[in-house]
């Protein structure tokens, strides 16, 4: 690799041949200096925020405090991962770093603390101020819009992304639910030196160049349903469904062995649910030890559950990846990718396809435990956004 490639690639180097908007970098979490690394591959910016997205093998308290001591005047948000998504595609046991250079954007982000206690009206006065502080501080910025990392166990995220998504009038948000790799012990985040459970992080941003925020799955609902008869929608976790045991009535729907559930067939046997004329993922985590099925999302009794089926991965993120592309290929793309997405790709062989398609299309991201995208959390999803050059950027 040439000195320019090299630099092309640390700096976020586009495919298509298409210069980098974003500043990306990635180093191994076991490098003892990762943070100053990263630091050094960035460039030296200004820049106005660096989002740190970093393995739960690495020790995050440390990471973040690195970072604040290195960029003491910089926004810097921080989560934990269930696996990264870098230069080669999916990947695991990285600290990926992207880096919005001032020039091109402005930005403020917040730390909302005690999610499952909201505070539901100052949460939405905070936002409000924040949103109107932004458009009154760079005005020929006139694309927007607002990035959420919460706690991927929190069980918060449904109340969260309702709450947020009105306060933002219009500004489309998307966001992943930091994860904790396939253990679900600890997610955190971070904003400026502070770790945090139970919270989440909001960015707010306005940018020079052309965004599109999108969210896509490739799952087919099919004839097969069923009925949550008895839940414990706090705790996400459904008792019974069509008034049999939960994890007993779903093997059965879809034809496994009760007592063979595991995360392998949740991802190739997702349900679904219809909200507003449309189907959103409802994915199990796991069954606990009373029989019950534990969801990633909201599930209450009374509510009808659909087993859908999936389609090819592959070709269905490739197709996705061109309908981005229609009218210019994206300089950039951040993605929040669900891990049953990568759960499943592992399953179906289809990883290594995968990760060429997002390396393509320079996706630089993290595996979720559940996606935000506008005012709902859902599941088994990518959410991102994409950031586009103007015709006469792609010119000179």
């Amino acid at each position: 690799m040439s000195p320019d490639d090299k630099a092309e690639l640390l700096t976020g180097g586009s495919a298509h041949g298409q210069p980098a908007i974003l500043c990306t970098a990635q180093v191994r979490c076991t490098d003892v200096s990762a943070v100053a690394q990263l630091s050094e591959d960035l460039g030296p910016g200004p820049f106005s925020l660096i989002s740190l997205l970093v393995s739960p093998l690495a020790d995050f308290g440390d990471v973040v405090a690195q970072a604040e001591r290195i960029y003491p005047d910089t926004d810097v948000l921080a989560c934990t991962t269930a696996g990264e998504i870098g230069e080669s595609g999916y990947d695991d046991g990285l600290i990926v770093a992207i880096a919005f250079p001032a020039a091109g954007f402005v930005t403020t982000s917040l730390l909302i603390e005690d999610i499952r206690n909201l505070a539901v009206q100052q949460v939405v006065d905070r936002i409000a101020l924040r949103r109107v502080a932004l458009q009154e501080r760079i005005l020929d910025m006139a694309d927007e819009f607002a990035f959420l990392v919460v706690d991927g166990l929190s069980l918060s995220e449904d109340t969260l992304a309702a709450t947020i998504a009105p306060a933002l009038r219009g500004m489309p948000i998307f966001g992943g639910s930091a994860g904790d790799g396939t253990d679900f012990r600890q997610t955190l985040v971070a904003l400026n030196g502070r770790v945090a459970e139970n919270a989440a992080v909001l960015t707010l941003a306005r940018s020079k160049y052309r965004t599109k925020v999108f969210s896509l799955n490739h799952l087919v609902p099919t004839d097969l349903k069923m009925v949550v008869t008895g839940a414990d929608p706090a705790k996400r976790i459904v008792k019974t469904i069509n008034a049999e045991p939960a994890a007993r009535e779903y093997a059965r729907i879809v034809n496994k062995d009760p007592e063979q559930l595991d995360r392998f067939t949740f991802a190739s046997h997702p349900v679904v649910v219809r909200i507003g004329g449309t189907h959103h993922v409802r994915a199990i985590q796991q069954v606990n030890k009373a029989g019950e099925l534990v969801f990633f999302s909201a599930i209450d009794e009374g509510m009808v559950l659909t087993v859908a089926t999936p389609q090819n991965m592959a070709e269905h993120l490739r197709e996705k990846m061109t309908e981005l592309s229609e009218e210019g290929h994206p300089a950039n793309i951040i993605g929040c990718d669900c891990i049953l997405r990568r759960i499943e790709a592992e399953q179906t062989q289809m990883s290594r396809e995968l990760s060429d398609i997002l390396s393509t299309y320079n996706v630089t991201g993290f595996s979720t435990y559940g996606e935000q995208i506008g005012p709902l959390h859902v599941n088994h999803t990518m959410s991102g956004v994409a950031f586009y050059h103007s015709a006469s950027d792609e010119k000179r």
